[in-house]
């Protein structure tokens, strides 16, 4: 009879749900943050290209966040006010119309709802359907929304929708988007048809949701011209544009909104992860003054307009988005991210770039082997992970304030890992 113990389960695998994601891949306890490098318990430091799915842009503890959050806390500032008038909400909200949206020739009003990002979706297709009248909402093939009903009912995912246990997820109908029916395939024009038969059996919309580049959906970048497409549509049928701006706001794709320079003036437009800055939870949702026809409370959450998060996100504007250094640094960034990994895509055959500015990855074609090169750079100290359909796509979403050096590094380690598992072919004799 064997005598060899079990290991005993830690505790997450005692007591933590098994809805656990991120730490199957990354199976240490991390201990310290900075910048975009994380510190385990033991000490073994690792470069952060996750930034919390894009929730950390700004990177770990930047100091002068932390520094006036620490302030606020010390001088006993409110941690929670429901929606009362406070101070620093009254900042947020100066700082946000001085340095955002007066700039762009924005009026839209600042709807604060729950924490998080799919709670802003729920309030801007709850808002569109009081505003039109109608049920049918237009969203996208690979669009990721969120994982409450109403927000996973415009998500694609199989698997993600599969977590509502068989309940209907009704009133949405599904669109092409852009490549998702071939390179020489229009899906403009395959949506215009559509919509404009009156037998298609489509309903009128609400509103279209759309994300400009598919975070979870595999990094598909729409194009300016199919951009402007989707709100001319829109509006010829009475629908609102909805810009699910959560994953690639906040300067991920090269500038504050993913919209700006494309013509476009969205109707709503829903803010989350990055908003605080600093990793707190925040969400919001910018709405055309004409569109908020809310009553009192009529939407509302127990924990909309975190007071904590407030100092953080009107530091981060003031610190980034004052001037153009962040935008300067974010455009070398990201010619430095294309090259490089339009150099370690050649080492796999059929892979492919996709995404836009600091949003980029490589499509390896095969979840199984983006999966392994995941899991090779992290044993080299590299956090990194994979979107897509089929998990195809290794993802890179490093701060945008990570310093040059370090990002090279990653990038040194994430060729490395590729190299490791893809060998590169040596040239012919």
């Amino acid at each position: 009879m064997s005598t060899a113990k079990t290991a005993e389960p830690t505790i997450y695998e005692r007591r933590e749900s098994e809805a656990r994601s991120y730490c199957r891949s990354f199976p240490v306890s991390f201990a310290r943050a900075q910048g975009a490098t994380l510190t385990d318990a033991d000490g073994n430091c690792y470069i952060d290209f996750l930034s919390g799915c894009s929730s950390l842009n700004y990177g770990h503890n930047d100091p002068d966040m932390k520094a006036a959050l620490i302030e606020h806390v010390s001088t006993d500032g409110l941690a929670h006010a429901l929606d009362l008038h406070t101070d620093e909400k009254a900042a947020f909200l100066e700082t946000i119309e001085t340095l955002i949206l007066r700039p762009r020739g924005m009026d839209h009003k600042v709807m604060m709802t729950g924490p998080t990002g799919t709670n802003a979706v729920e309030a801007a297709i709850k808002l569109a359907r009081k505003v039109t009248g109608r049920k049918n909402v237009i969203s996208f093939t690979n669009g990721f929304h969120g994982m409450t009903l109403g927000a996973l009912a415009l998500t694609g995912n199989q698997g993600k929708r599969a977590g509502a246990g068989g309940v209907t997820l009704p009133d949405v109908t599904r669109m092409p988007f852009e490549g998702a029916l071939g390179e020489d395939v229009d899906t403009l024009a395959v949506i215009e048809t559509m919509l404009s038969n009156p037998s298609s059996g489509i309903e009128p919309a609400a509103a279209f949701v759309v994300e400009l580049v598919q975070g979870e959906g595999g990094l598909n970048a729409a194009s300016t011209e199919w951009v402007q497409g989707i709100a001319r549509i829109a509006r010829a049928h009475g629908a609102l544009l909805i810009v699910d701006d959560i994953q690639a706001g906040m300067g991920r794709t090269g500038s504050f909104f993913s919209f700006d320079h494309m013509g476009v003036e969205p109707d709503m437009v829903t803010l989350a992860k990055s908003l605080s800055g600093f990793g707190l939870p925040f969400a919001c949702v910018l709405v055309r003054p004409e569109h908020d026809i809310w009553k009192p409370a009529e939407h509302n959450g127990t924990f909309r307009g975190n007071t904590h998060a407030f100092v953080t996100a009107r530091v981060a504007l003031e610190k980034f988005w004052a001037d153009d250094r962040l935008r300067n640094q974010i455009a070398l960034k990201s010619q430095v991210l294309e090259e490089r990994l339009h150099g370690i895509a050649a080492r796999i055959d059929g892979a492919r770039i996709k995404g836009r500015g600091m949003m980029r990855g490589i499509d390896v074609g095969s979840g199984e082997l983006a999966g392994r090169i995941c899991a090779e750079a992290f044993r080299r100290g590299l956090i990194i992970e994979t979107s897509g359909a089929h998990d195809e796509v290794v993802k890179v979403l490093a701060p945008l304030t990570i310093p040059m050096e370090q990002f090279k590094q990653g990038l040194d380690v994430l060729e490395a890992a590729v190299d490791t598992l893809v060998p590169f072919p040596m040239a012919a004799e």
